[in-house]
């Protein structure tokens, strides 16, 4: 090894770890090399049980933990011997008037805030999560980088000893910047994720109860062979602090997913977890080509492939309840699908499933986020769009009326079990693009029209799909019509009654045209737009 002055070799080192993985081992190596080990709490405990020479930070304060172990690390016996600079005498006289010495290396693992705030527990348990001693120790030896190795992450253990025992007990300056770089990642995002949850109720200052900045924290969760198209990198990125959601899904079986079936699985994960019964969707390029309730998973699924069986080939499948054997079997009979998502599979459905080769099956627990109530986390569960330059944010679209949320417009008053449908129909249209167009009967779609620049081309697309099931059914809009040629189609295929917005200033003609069509007609007062 070369002589550099910025090299210096690791005496004595400090250990405070919340997570305990690898800890003893690591604390052992460094022993074992002569490095003096100082530790805290739980972390000195653990190391002297496993027979260590360990000295506690106490007796370098000379003071107490205290405070519940609020106050332990906070003090200028340890930040001094950390900051100090090594080649600055003033600095090493002043560490030997107070009889300091220097801290060549710290590591530690920070409280779990990210697991705390997602968990929904109580505010004053979520608070105790909140690291104050193990980010200032982090980031005063990340700052004086140059005499000091900073490690946040218990997987930089190994590869820090094993540089250590090859180069003679010291790190290179590459490696400690790089471990410093690793530092500063990890408090900003663990400050920003704080800071949201302190603004989660609204920012005062900025008149609104979205928040006055808004820093996102995300962490790769994986490399992907290629983004939409091949010629496109891509990667998947957990976020920090929310909901289990795909970065989290465990993938059973199945060739590699792709940016674009990670895509799909969301928006089909997304649309069956808002149902308590057994629901299936099936998408392809994230519009649902069909959606179902069952008295169970296969019967859900049969009817939900049936809506758009053409569309649904090579597409996503997602379950909110456990895939049996009998819906596996419905599954492969279905021809060429690209996975399925569900909260588990039973022994002999995978059994079945997994004679596919590259069928991907992956488990995901439903998170109940997008209920009505929202969940424990609802105040942060917020929903945002990358723009040129800028960023949209804004709340779930969460809201679905109820029975008593309708107004009744037209002379004909819809049935109970039509009132049902139009409910269930109108909760769907959150997820079809606008302009968005449902038709549905029994829990079931029909027909869907989506993504059209006129709400009449979504119904001719909807009507083409149903085909003569569309007799008897019901038809719900994502947002008002804007005239009463809908409403003609409607009559022609036989439906029974429509739910819509309203608030168009063609709402009267649109109501006397479903009125000498003998068509009932809801208001809902609650607009479904997806872009």
């Amino acid at each position: 090894m070369t002589k550099d002055r910025t090299v210096f070799p690791v005496k004595r080192a400090l250990i405070s770890a919340y997570d305990k993985t690898g800890v003893a081992l690591f604390a052992r190596t460094l022993a074992s090399m002569g490095v003096e080990i100082l530790s805290t709490g739980g972390t000195a405990e653990l190391l002297r049980r496993e027979g260590l020479p360990v000295t506690d930070v106490s007796h370098v304060t000379k003071f107490p933990e205290m405070l519940d172990g609020r106050v332990k690390t906070l003090h200028p016996n340890l930040h001094a011997g950390l900051l100090a600079l090594r080649e600055n005498p003033a600095h090493m006289r002043t560490l030997e008037e107070h009889r300091i010495a220097p801290i060549d290396l710290v590591a530690v693992s920070l409280y779990p805030f990210a697991q705390a705030l997602a968990s929904g527990k109580p505010e004053p348990e979520v608070i105790e999560m909140i690291d104050i001693g193990g980010p200032s120790m982090l980031r005063s030896a990340a700052k004086n980088f140059r005499y000091v190795a900073a490690l946040s992450d218990p997987a930089d253990y190994d590869p820090v000893c094993r540089e250590l025992s090859e180069n003679g007990g010291a790190l290179s300056l590459e490696t400690r910047r790089r471990l410093a770089a690793k530092v500063f990642r990890l408090t900003a995002g663990y400050d920003a994720l704080i800071a949201g949850f302190f603004s989660a109720e609204g920012d005062p200052e900025a008149g609104t109860r979205l928040p006055g900045a808004f820093s996102p924290q995300f962490r790769k969760a994986s490399d992907l062979r290629y983004g939409e198209n091949p010629h496109q990198k891509g990667a998947l990125y957990r976020e920090e602090g929310a909901a289990p959601g795909l970065a989290d899904a465990r993938q059973l079986h199945g060739k590699e997913l792709s940016f674009n079936n990670i895509l799909d699985l969301d928006a089909a994960f997304e649309m069956v977890e808002a149902f308590a019964e057994p629901a299936c969707a099936v998408v392809k390029h994230t519009s649902p080509c069909g959606f179902a309730l069952g008295k169970d998973t296969a019967s859900a699924f049969k009817r939900a492939h049936a809506c758009d069986p053409l569309s649904a080939f090579g597409g996503i499948v997602g379950f909110n309840n456990e895939v049996d054997a009998k819906a596996a079997r419905a599954v492969l009979a279905a021809g060429f699908l690209e996975c399925v998502i569900a909260r588990s599979f039973t022994k002999e459905a995978l059994g079945l499933l997994t004679a596919k080769k590259n069928l991907r099956l992956l488990t995901l627990e439903p998170s109940g986020r997008h209920r009505k109530d929202g969940g424990p986390e609802a105040s942060r569960d917020w929903d945002y769009k990358k723009v040129k330059g800028g960023l949209l944010l804004q709340d779930r679209d969460r809201l679905d009326p109820g029975p008593q949320d309708l107004r009744v417009v037209t002379k004909a008053k819809p049935r109970a079990s039509e009132i049902r449908d139009l409910l269930f129909a109108f909760r769907m249209c959150r997820y079809v693009k606008s302009n968005g167009i449902v038709i549905a009967k029994g829990g079931t779609t029909l027909g869907l029209g989506m993504g059209q620049p006129s709400r009449v081309d979504a119904c001719m697309t909807a009507f083409r799909k149903a085909g003569a099931r569309a007799r008897g059914a019901v038809l719900a809009s994502d947002g008002f019509f804007p005239k009463p040629d809908s409403i003609a189609l409607a009559r022609r295929h036989g439906i029974r009654a429509i739910a819509q917005p309203g608030g168009s200033i063609q709402d009267e003609a649109v109501i006397a045209a479903c009125d000498r069509a003998g068509i009932a007609m809801v208001f809902t007062g609650v607009r479904h737009f997806k872009h």
